[in-house]
């Protein structure tokens, strides 16, 4: 069955927009793990995030909606456990490690780095392979994000619009004031979460963070408003939807402002390494 150019744009940007959401963690885990450290993250990030992600979870679960919408809002929510269960962990494994010395326990406080593992290693490796190790998880998700879109398209193209029983006058009065409390909740939660992210960078200067949490996070917010957007563009609509589509624009606007701060810390590193290597010379 056809359908309208505009809902094809729109499923289409919400298959972009869930691909995005769904590899956005990825990037971060697997930069923990390599560095045995969460230190990158603040826990209060974290923390907010997971509950801005239970808000979306209660949310489908009292909307009844899509088992498919469910299982994603548990997604996210185990995702933000993992985050925080590595950061406890390396915190708890590094202690282990920690002698009880005075002395090596001065020599670690000053020679150590911040993040374990941060520290580089002598390999085989070419030029070439340490760029395909590096990029290939990010060329995967970027193709998993595509291959959502067209996904979601596909089933655009199938998919029928028949619609669910009708509720009462009460239902939708009662369904719509828990939609829109639900939806400035978690707006509120997803802006407050970087917050402390922010101000966490000025201490590390964003060593063990990894960028393309954020610029995941900015592709999934742009693609979900635009997705709203495409659907409708009347007056009831998007306010409606204008909790969701405020979240989205000021979330952006902050996850601009952590990737402003990874390549200005990034490039003042890189400046000072040069510094030095002419000093030496």
């Amino acid at each position: 069955m056809l359908i309208d150019g505009d809902k094809m744009l729109s499923t289409i940007l919400g298959g972009i927009s869930i691909g995005c959401w769904i590899v956005v963690y990825s990037p971060q885990i697997l930069e923990n793990y390599q560095l045995q450290s969460g230190e990158g993250l603040s826990v209060f990030f974290v923390i907010i995030w997971l509950l801005g992600d239970l808000c979306n979870l209660g949310g489908a679960l009292l909307a009844g909606l899509l088992p498919t919408v469910i299982i994603l809002a548990l997604y996210y929510s185990i995702c933000d456990i993992i985050l925080l269960i590595q950061i406890y962990y390396y915190r708890w494994a590094r202690s282990l490690r920690t002698e009880p010395n005075s002395i090596t326990a001065e020599r670690d406080t000053e020679e150590t780095p911040l993040l374990v593992g941060s520290t580089p290693e002598c390999t085989h490796e070419t030029g070439s392979q340490r760029l395909l190790k590096l990029y290939a998880p990010y060329a995967a998700a970027v193709l998993f994000v595509i291959a959502s879109g067209v996904f979601s398209w596909w089933i655009s193209l199938r998919s029928g619009n028949g619609k669910g029983a009708p509720q009462s006058p009460s239902e939708l009065e009662t369904s719509e004031w828990t939609i829109q409390l639900i939806g400035w909740s978690s707006a509120v939660l997803y802006l407050g979460s970087r917050i402390p992210q922010i101000f966490k960078n000025f201490k590390t200067k964003c060593e063990g963070l990894s960028p393309a949490l954020f610029l995941f996070a900015i592709a999934g917010n742009v693609t979900y408003a635009l997705s709203i957007c495409a659907a409708s563009m009347e007056r009831e609509y998007l306010v409606r939807n204008g909790s969701w589509l405020a979240g989205s624009a000021l979330t952006v606007f902050l996850d601009i402002f952590v990737l402003c701060q990874f390549f200005y810390y990034r490039s003042s590193g890189s400046r000072e390494s040069e510094e030095i290597l002419g000093g030496e010379s």
